[in-house]
């Protein structure tokens, strides 16, 4: 529990990885990938099953804020509803060339850790 309420923003980011879509899992050869702003998820667990753009990635909390996924408080502003990571499955990646090395480097990976 200490680890991981006490774990650094560099931790947290790999923490907060979410598991790609079939598609994307079979273009890509790669499960998961750390979430990030930009993303176009689909919630998957909860109450609130739909799809949306990640607007923030709240390290802090272990949370992201998705489009769409809010609620009305009692003085009729409305407020983003956490979701957690876990519970989303990315449907489409915002790649730029960090994110396309990530995913070449897991690639790799992989295909060493199963001979």
């Amino acid at each position: 529990r200490k680890a991981h309420f006490g774990a650094a923003s560099d931790k947290r980011r790999v923490i907060m990885s979410a598991p790609l879509s079939k598609e994307l899992r079979a273009k890509y050869g790669v499960r998961s990938v750390p979430i990030r702003k930009d993303d176009v998820v689909k919630i998957v667990r909860g109450g609130k099953k739909t799809s949306g753009k990640v607007t923030t990635c709240y390290r802090r909390k272990y949370i992201i804020h998705v489009e769409g996924v809010t609620r009305d408080k009692a003085n009729h502003q409305t407020v983003d509803l956490g979701v957690h990571p876990s519970n989303v499955v990315i449907t489409q990646l915002k790649l730029d060339k960090d994110r396309l090395a990530l995913l070449g480097r897991k690639k790799v990976e992989s295909v060493n850790k199963g001979k």
